[in-house]
Order: C-alpha cells, then structure tokens, then sequence
C-alpha cells in the first residue's frame, strides 16, 4: 500500500444543507492532497473531479443534491484549491493527474468506485477509467467527452511551446512576487476569467482559491497550471483508450456549454460522441452552461442520482448533435 495512507485523515468543518462536510488530507511525496468528504464512512464512494483552474468546491452545492447515504470524495488537484503545487521544475500534465487519482484511491482502500468528473475532471476520468478499467463502476462526464485528442500536425509546436513556457517560467522564478489583491479584486479576477460563474458560485470556488496574507489574499492555485500542456493524444488514442473503458458512462452536456465555448477541433467531437454511442454510453444535454452542476446544480442533480443507481441505461437520450437537447 501507498505509504500516503498514513497521512489519510479528516476533519470536520461545517455543514452543506441537509449533509456535513469534513476535509480531505493525504501525504504525497510533494506534500499533500487536499479536499472535501460527505456522506458514511461505508457509503458508496464516487470520486469527483474538478475542472481546470477550479477546485473541489465546485461540487459544493451538486453533492448535497445527491443521495445522502452516499460516501462523496472531492479533491483538488496538485496546482489547485489547498493541494500542494508540484516541485519546481515538474510540468502538469494529465498522466500526472491520473497517477495522483491512483494515489488517493489507494489511500481510500477503494476497490471499486464511480466517478464524477467535470471538464478537465472528466478527461481524468477517461483516463483513468481505461488504465484501470477494473475499479470504475460508473462515470458521469459533466461538460466533458472524456478525452482531450489534439491534431498530431500541431503537436511538435505545442509541445515546443509548453517546454519554453516551462523554461522561461523556471527562469523567472526569483524575480516573480506574489501579487496580493482585495477579496473583491480576487473575485473580479475570477469571474472575467471564467464568465459562466454566478456571483455565488465564484464565492464558493474563492473559499479554496485564495488565503489571506497581509493587506488582502492571493489566490493558491500555481501559475503553472496555465502553462501549456506538454502531454498530448491523438485521436486515434483516445478512441482506442475509450474502447477498453468498462464503465457505464453518461455524458451531461451543456447546451450552453463545451460545445459552444470550448469547441473540440477538427470534428473530434462527433468520434467522440460515436465512440460512447457504440459504447452504449448515455448522453443527455442539458439546459445550462459549463458550469451548470455549480450554478444550477438541480438541472443535473436528479438525472446523475438515475444514472448512478440504473444497472442498465438506454443507449442515447440525445440526438449526435447536441445542439438539439433532449430535455429530461
């Protein structure tokens, strides 16, 4: 067993409608994992997985909506919320995500599970779920196809790209000052960075996205992650990694959302959505944008509870273009 298991421990905060909350802490060779726990101890555990630049909070208001008797673990990823950042030098990219998803599964003694992953979350998900086919029950993708396929002609400069932003970043570290802001100017920052979220919801994100320092907070999250990625798949490999998923899988797909603000390139997104199809993975498009699970939570809530406790859904509740939802 991961020797992080012994740094596994919980502590209770507050609570969030009608179900307690505690805080997630595991060891990792880089320092720690953190994140948010609800529901019994032996309660069936579903993992949830935040987007890009977010943390696990934005599962704050979806979770209390699910079924109670539930075991909910919430991370953030290394870079994000309370996690630790990465050691200097390290690139984030998502096999580093997947490993630290095995990482604190071990930790957990989880055996078998399912997995809520949103954005960035939910190509976690579909990584980890075809490495580990095994272990996943089930998959829910909020606004996410499960995999992230880039051109193979773009590589070479992508990657390029990323190790000289690396570079340079690793250069400048001495001379980079934490720049210190008001709460208000925090939430300002977050919210023109990312225009789907409530006034709200940028509050809950802020509970783990900024501490307090003298003369106003700084937000935690490592500027790294902005950096660009330097580990890619190509179509054809996300395609061959989808068909060794063993999971029931449900797409949720915005109609306000990826499709429209985040657009997969090259019609990746249609092999995609044919490759769950064939599958017999679910898809259901919602009324919502990106981040509905945060800023409507009730549009998803419902439809994520039948997923999760149906042994055999149908095929498809949408057209292949989800353009044209089918409103359940």
């Amino acid at each position: 067993m991961i020797p992080a298991l012994k740094g596994l421990r919980h502590f209770s905060t507050s609570a969030v409608v009608r179900q307690a909350v505690s805080e997630f802490r595991m060891t990792v060779p880089w320092g720690e994992m953190r994140g948010q726990v609800w529901g019994p101890d032996h309660g069936r555990p579903v993992l949830c997985l935040h987007g890009w630049a977010d943390n696990s909070g934005t599962f704050n208001r979806l979770i209390p909506l699910l079924p109670n008797d539930w075991r909910f673990v919430a991370i953030d990823f290394a870079g994000h919320g309370l996690s630790s950042h990465r050691p200097p030098g390290v690139f984030y990219t998502f096999p580093l995500y997947v490993a630290d998803v095995r990482r604190v599964v071990e930790a957990l003694q989880w055996k078998r599970f399912s997995i809520i992953g949103h954005s960035m979350g939910g190509n976690v998900a579909g990584m980890f779920s075809a490495l580990y086919p095994e272990m996943v029950e089930a998959v829910v993708l909020l606004d996410s196809y499960g995999f992230l396929p880039t051109n193979m002609i773009r590589m070479v400069q992508l990657i390029k790209k990323g190790m000289d932003q690396q570079v340079q970043y690793d250069n400048e570290a001495d001379e980079r000052k934490e720049k210190v802001y008001t709460y208000e100017n925090a939430k300002e920052r977050l919210m023109s960075a990312n225009r789907f979220l409530s006034d709200q919801s940028a509050d809950i994100l802020l509970e783990r996205a900024v501490r307090e320092v003298d003369g106003g907070v700084v937000f935690t999250r490592d500027f790294r992650i902005n950096l660009r990625n330097i580990v890619m798949i190509t179509l054809e490999q996300c395609l061959y990694m989808q068909s060794l998923i063993q999971a029931r899988v449900m797409l949720l797909l915005a109609d306000q959302g990826l499709d429209k603000v985040f657009p997969v390139p090259d019609g990746f997104a249609d092999a995609l959505r044919k490759g769950w199809m064939d599958q017999k993975g679910t898809i259901v498009c919602v009324e919502g944008d990106h981040h509905v699970h945060l800023n409507k939570p009730e549009n998803v809530a419902p439809l994520i509870t039948d997923f999760l406790q149906s042994h055999s859904p149908d095929q498809t509740e949408c057209d292949s273009d989800c353009n044209q939802p089918a409103k359940l």
